[in-house]
């Protein structure tokens, strides 16, 4: 078979006058070449003079006629072979630079969210065989980055700026996708939105800011965030918005939620019926619908279908413009339910009704952040067969047409970003082999062990509840520990703290703390053991793998270990205290600090190289803050005994017998720290 042999003097053509998305993933190629091959490709003047050429496709060429398809063609010309990538618009050349990019160059969509190196050649051979890109499975297909804390701390610029955004969108377009929603109310003179588009990508809006309009309260501060009684200020907002972002592909969001994406009837108490709330959604979206399409020919609009605006759909008090399309939410755990709100889990599927016409679509979380259980610096705790069982499942009920992954920080996420990346291209996976060639992608040794281990991981991981989707990430040990801790330090020892009943029901404190207790010993031992399996096979693997296994994999069982030893040694503190052993629980909340800690330090071994300070803004998780917590816990009860003087358990527990009869007390004002008490009782103690 012919070959198109490509090497460190070949020669790439771009057609002139190509849009900037072009532009950027012919970008992505140069520097690609540059890696592959150690030099820079040369450029050449003429299609006839080059070994790659990236042009629009024409009707010679046979490209499929669907919006973003490429197609891979070959010319001859003097007896050698060139490769012509062919595209029917922006997109189409974009995913044909990048799928030439990956299956010959070798460049993994993940290669810098995963320190994955790209090998040399001196050469690589390109069949002369014609390929058609096949067409996806979903139309619109993207990431929200939400949520983003370790992305927007990571560097000193904010919001965050081009060297932060530009990796992203790249690995976004390199999973196929073709849509965003780049960051969470971020300032407005961040670059992030400008350059998602400029890189291709459709742009859509959170479902609190409909249109991407700014929110209402702080354009107008001081005023009622009422509709009824200010169409003109919303009205001149969506007007604002729709004017700044008309130019672009962008995807409409329809929705009115209150401010701080809560029901609007929470500022608005006249609506105090589900007929009145669906009326005025009605009416504001049939209002925003009408504006966009006075602006916008053909816009491509939507409505997310999420909260409370999905229950009072599905009742039928919601109606919506014909061609928009219906998002509907997963519950935040991967199950496509109605989320938890606060202690109330209705869990109403949220799916397409079989009689519901029109378009449908998914939003969907592989993270998330809800100050309860969920993931959001850890890996999704459930297995990868709940997430194919529930997005086939939206697809055979016909919501294909748009699916949107909240995607967090990204790099703490690739493994099910990947796989639901494949999901939205095919429509199926084989999960066993999709996760043998995830693995085989990311490390050079111990395939088949590896991804035991990741098998193993969604089995460790703690199950509070009674559906398949009830599995803690680490926010488990965090908001719940230190919601724990203040209920506590208020004196509220016996009366319940509702904020705990969607875990634990209707139970005094006491058994609450019981119940975290129980959860927590039932899953430390596997998680431990699961741990211990990764040292050893860190043993045994390359340098450059160890790291990469450590930070995509190993960093998020750490976080599971000593969130779960933090926690449980919280509750021993809580149940010695009630028995009056101040000093005892004063170690075991010092433990407690100690286990905590491992998981800050934890992070800390993740951030070498360039994700040096990526985790230094936990702010959602928080792991600082829990230490905060456990730190005025441990010092109030040092006050229950050791105080005023801060001497009396140094001379009951450390003194000899002999000294703390006879020692003078003016040569004794130097009082132990926390930390020094600490480790000095627990040695007293006898405590491991």
């Amino acid at each position: 078979m012919n070959h198109v042999v490509i090497h460190r003097d070949s020669a790439i053509f771009l057609s002139e006058n190509m849009p900037t998305a072009v532009k950027h993933a012919f970008d992505m190629i140069v520097r690609d070449h540059q890696k592959v091959f150690g030099v820079l490709p040369k450029f050449a003047s003429s299609p006839t003079d080059a070994d790659l050429v990236i042009r629009y496709a024409t009707e010679e060429d046979m490209c499929p006629k669907r919006v973003e398809a490429f197609s891979f063609r070959f010319k001859q010309h003097n007896g050698s072979w060139s490769l012509h990538i062919v595209g029917n618009d922006d997109l189409g050349l974009v995913y044909g630079l990048l799928h030439y990019s990956q299956t010959y160059l070798g460049v993994d969509p993940f290669w810098f969210w995963a320190d994955i190196p790209v090998s040399r050649k001196s050469k690589i051979e390109i069949p002369v065989k014609n390929f058609d890109s096949p067409e996806r499975k979903v139309k619109y297909r993207g990431w929200f980055i939400n949520d983003e804390d370790c992305l927007i701390g990571w560097k000193k610029g904010y919001p965050p700026t081009k060297e932060v955004w530009y990796p992203v969108f790249e690995a976004l377009l390199r999973c196929g996708g073709n849509m965003v929603i780049p960051g969470t109310d971020l300032p407005r003179h961040g670059i992030h939105t400008d350059l998602a588009s400029e890189m291709g990508l459709w742009v859509t809006h959170h479902h609190a800011e409909p249109l991407g309009a700014e929110m209402f309260l702080r354009a107008y501060p001081g005023k009622k965030p009422s509709y009824k009684e200010h169409p003109e200020l919303f009205e001149a907002l969506w007007a604002e918005a729709i004017e700044k972002q008309k130019n672009r592909k962008t995807i409409w969001v329809l929705s009115f939620r209150g401010q701080g994406d809560a029901p609007f009837w929470h500022d608005d108490q006249e609506f105090d019926t589900p007929e009145k709330r669906g009326e005025m959604i009605s009416q504001v979206v049939r209002r925003q619908y009408e504006m966009v399409c006075q602006s916008v020919d053909n816009p491509v609009c939507c409505i997310a279908l999420y909260g409370e605006i999905a229950e009072l759909y599905k009742d039928g008090h919601i109606t919506v413009p014909e061609g928009v399309i219906k998002i509907w939410a997963d519950n935040g755990y991967g199950k496509m339910v109605s989320r938890r709100q606060g202690n109330e889990n209705l869990r109403i599927p949220s799916l397409p009704a079989p009689n519901d016409d029109g378009e449908h679509g998914v939003y969907y979380h592989i993270t998330f952040h809800d100050l309860q259980a969920s993931n959001h610096l850890t890996m999704f705790p459930s297995p990868p067969e709940l997430i194919v069982k529930e997005l086939r499942k939206a697809f055979d009920a016909g919501a294909t047409a748009y699916l949107l992954v909240n995607s967090g920080n990204i790099r703490p996420h690739l493994y099910t970003l990947d796989l639901v990346s494949r999901l939205w291209n095919e429509g199926s996976i084989d999960i066993d082999r999709h996760l043998q060639e995830f693995v085989s992608r990311l490390y050079t040794a111990k395939h088949q062990e590896i991804a035991d281990l990741y098998r193993c991981y969604f089995e460790k991981s703690i199950i509070y509840g009674p559906n398949e989707d009830d599995r803690a990430g680490e926010e488990f040990y965090h908001h719940n520990a230190r919601r724990i801790v203040a209920h506590w330090m208020k004196g509220n020892r016996n009366a319940p703290e509702p904020k705990l009943f969607w875990a634990t029901g209707e139970r005094p404190f006491p058994e609450q703390v019981r119940w975290f207790e129980e959860k927590c010993k039932e899953g430390l031992e596997g998680w431990e053991e699961l741990y211990r399996s990764c040292n050893r096979l860190s043993e045994q693997l390359p340098e450059e793998d160890r790291q990469r296994f450590y930070d995509q994999f190993v960093l998020s069982v750490k976080l599971h270990v000593s969130g779960c030893k933090g926690f449980l040694a919280l509750c021993n503190a809580f149940f010695t205290f009630m028995k009056h052993d101040y000093p005892l629980a004063f170690v075991q909340v010092s433990q407690s600090i100690d286990y905590y800690k491992e998981g800050l330090f934890a992070l800390k071994c993740s951030e070498h190289g360039k994700w040096e300070h990526f985790y230094r803004a936990d702010w959602l998780t928080n792991i600082k803050s829990t230490l905060y917590s456990l730190d005025s816990l441990r010092k109030f009860i040092r006050m229950q005994g050791d105080s005023p003087h801060f001497f009396l358990w140094y001379r009951e527990y450390l003194m000899s017998e002999t000294e703390k009869h006879i020692y003078l007390e003016n040569t004794h004002r130097n009082p132990l720290s926390d930390d020094e008490l600490a480790a000095k009782l627990k040695e007293k103690f006898n405590i491991q």
